[in-house]
């Protein structure tokens, strides 16, 4: 499955997961208890000095934060057409800080990691008869499968350029479906010979 992980060293990479992971889940739940555009602005010019720091880094995911720019601004185009322009700045710059902060974790931060400390985390869950393993483990699935999501877009998108010239856009979505369900596939084929359930 692909990945948004870099390799790339950035100053982010040497942070403990969990400190990472507690932080961006800190800085996201407040993103949405914060009611003042004004304070959504600053911490967006926040946002936007972590994604400068981190440098050649964010290389692998700089095509994904356009996209998810392009969506903040089309949704604070429809609340600016509904006459709420206030509600248009807030959610446009939370959805662009909350995806740079995750985008952030991601690139800086192996899934196996990841996968660690979700297991700590969620190990009280045993005395409540729960499987914390089994859970942890649909949680990275589902991170890594919408990275996987970006991935496999963006090399369905460079190879369309290749032999047309132009971006693909929906004319991708069919390809990228069946893509995303033989990945599917095999990884539950995987984890069905591991686990033999």
């Amino acid at each position: 499955m692909g990945s948004l992980y870099s390799a790339q060293p950035a100053w982010l990479h040497a942070w403990p997961t969990g400190l990472k992971l507690a932080c961006m889940a800190v800085f996201g739940t407040l993103l949405f208890l914060v009611d003042s555009p004004w304070v959504l602005a600053a911490a967006a010019c926040g946002c936007l000095l972590l994604w400068a720091s981190l440098g050649e880094a964010t290389r692998v995911a700089r095509r994904l934060m356009a996209s998810v720019l392009t969506a903040a601004l089309l949704v604070a185009a429809f609340h600016l057409w509904t006459g709420r322009p206030d509600v248009a700045a807030m959610s446009a710059l939370r959805l662009a800080c909350a995806s740079t902060l995750g985008v952030a974790l991601t690139v800086t931060t192996r899934p196996t990691d990841l996968l660690a400390v979700l297991d700590a985390l969620l190990a009280p869950l045993a005395h409540l008869g729960l499987q914390p393993q089994r859970v942890s483990l649909q949680l990275a699935l589902m991170l890594r499968f919408t990275e996987h999501f970006f991935t496999q877009w963006k090399k369905l998108d460079d190879a369309h350029r290749l032999r047309t010239g132009c971006a693909g856009g929906l004319r991708l979505i069919a390809p990228l479906t069946v893509q995303m369900l033989q990945s599917a596939r095999r990884v539950a084929d995987a984890i069905d010979a591991r686990l033999g359930s």
